[in-house]
C-alpha cells in the first residue's frame, strides 16, 4: 500500500498544535511547532520540486514534540546539550515511526522517515551520505535564517555568531546554499553572513 501521507501529516500536526508555546504570526496566535513545521515544508518546496512523501513527513515532524523535553532538563554544559539533542533525536523518531506504521507506510519507508528525523546517515557535504538526509539539513539552516537567527543573535556575542553561521554554511549542500544567499534577510543578519562567508 501506499504511504497515506495526509493522514500523517494531520497527525503530526495535531501533535504540534498542542504546543503551548505560541507565536504572533500575522496578528494570528498559533503553536510554535506547527508554525515551524510549516516553514519546513515551506523551503522543502523551495529547496526539492515535488518531494517525496517521505521527505515530506521527515520535514513536517523534525521537532515533533520537542516542547516535551525542554532545554532546560539537561545541563546547561556543551555535553548537555548534546546528550539533550541525542535524546531529542532518538524520540521524536521513534514516534513518528509509529505514526508513519499507523498511516500505511511499509517497515522499510517508516525506518527510512525515522533515519531522516535522526539524521542517521548524514555527511559534512554534497554526494556522501544520504542525499534526502543532506536536503533535510538544508531545509532546518534554511528555516533557522529565515525565522530564528534574528532573535538566537541578540543573545550571543559577534564572534560566537559568526563561528555557528560557518559551521551551518559547511553544514548545507549546494542547492541550500544557493537558497540562503538569495534570501531576504534581516539587514543585521545579512551582515552576519557576510562576515561569516568573508572569514
Amino acid at each position: 500500500m501506499a504511504p497515506n501521507l495526509s493522514q500523517a501529516l494531520s497527525l503530526i500536526d495535531a501533535a504540534h498544535a498542542e504546543d503551548p508555546n505560541k507565536i504572533t504570526v500575522q496578528d494570528t496566535s498559533i503553536p510554535y511547532e506547527l508554525h515551524y513545521a510549516q516553514k519546513m515544508t515551506h523551503f522543502l518546496t523551495l529547496h526539492t520540486p515535488d518531494p517525496s512523501p517521505l521527505l515530506q513527513t521527515a520535514a513536517r515532524a523534525q521537532h515533533f514534540r520537542r516542547w516535551e523535553v525542554p532545554r532546560d532538563s539537561y545541563p546547561r554544559t556543551r555535553p548537555g546539550y548534546f546528550a539533550w539533542r541525542t535524546f531529542l533525536k532518538k524520540r521524536q523518531a521513534d514516534q513518528v515511526k509509529q505514526i508513519c506504521l499507523e498511516c500505511d507506510y511499509s517497515a522499510e519507508e517508516a525506518d527510512k522517515v525515522a533515519s531522516l528525523i535522526a539524521k542517521e546517515d548524514l555527511k559534512k557535504g554534497e554526494g556522501k551520505g544520504d542525499p534526502d538526509a543532506q536536503v533535510i539539513e538544508d531545509v532546518a539552516c534554511l528555516v533557522f535564517l529565515d525565522d530564528q537567527f534574528d532573535e538566537f543573535e541578540k543573545g550571543h556575542d559577534e564572534e560566537k555568531i559568526i563561528g555557528i553561521l560557518q559551521k551551518t554554511w559547511t553544514k548545507m549542500g549546494k542547492r541550500g546554499q544557493e537558497l540562503a544567499l538569495a534570501m531576504d534577510l534581516s539587514p543585521r543578519a545579512k551582515e552576519m553572513v557576510g562576515k561569516a562567508l568573508a572569514g
